[in-house]
């Protein structure tokens, strides 16, 4: 019976958490439309519910965010949107395939890997409060590095013919894109993770 109130509590959980992903998916607080790319909050409770819920949980929370963002960048494109839409691809299926990884793949890995951070930082006995901040800010730019070292891996030459640069420049353009957004989000990640995750945590617990 217990198992049974921990199961249910836990989808319950999970989705409310889902709810929070859709919700600032479809409000501009989640996707910021920055002149190249769209910079993203959503990341923030996929951490948060792989911090509370776990690994598990973090890969669906990942992957919902990965969906909306693909829907997102299909019916509002930007210049990049074709390294997060399948339907946007300028190369056909391998394209397409590409863009599904990008978009939610790296997502899904994103949730899966904080949920492994968290709980290896607690094995080794981290102050609570410092292994939240962290798992904020590594998470965070591990989304970061991940989705925008894909897109140079497997889109190299579409990024620089969306650019108007050589190709030799797309290196030093995506660690431009990872130092400009990925930093600032990383410290709200950290902040943000850690205000929410020390109260999540306490409500899940003593329920």
């Amino acid at each position: 019976m217990n198992t049974m109130k921990k199961d249910t509590r836990w989808m319950v959980t999970v989705a409310l958490m889902m709810a929070v992903v859709i919700l600032l998916a479809n409000t501009p607080l989640g996707l910021i439309q920055l002149p190249i790319i769209k910079a993203t909050t959503i990341h923030i409770p996929v951490i948060v519910g792989a911090v509370v819920l776990g690994p598990l949980a973090g890969g669906i929370l990942g992957a919902v965010f990965g969906i909306c963002s693909m829907i997102n960048n299909t019916l509002s494109p930007a210049l990049l949107s074709f390294a997060f839409s399948p339907f946007l691809s300028t190369t056909g299926i391998p394209g397409a395939i590409k863009a599904l990884w990008i978009s939610i793949g790296c997502r899904i890995l994103l949730g899966v890997a904080a949920g492994w951070l968290w709980i290896g930082l607690k094995r080794l006995r981290t102050n609570q409060n410092i292994a939240l901040a962290a798992v904020g800010f590594v998470g965070s730019m591990f989304h970061t590095i991940i989705v925008m070292g894909s897109i140079y891996v497997l889109l190299a030459a579409q990024y620089a013919q969306a650019r108007e640069v050589a190709e030799s420049a797309v290196f030093g353009l995506i660690m431009g894109t990872v130092a400009a957004s990925g930093v600032p989000e990383a410290i709200a990640a950290a902040i943000l993770v850690f205000a929410l995750g020390k109260v999540l945590l306490k409500i899940y617990k003593t329920k």
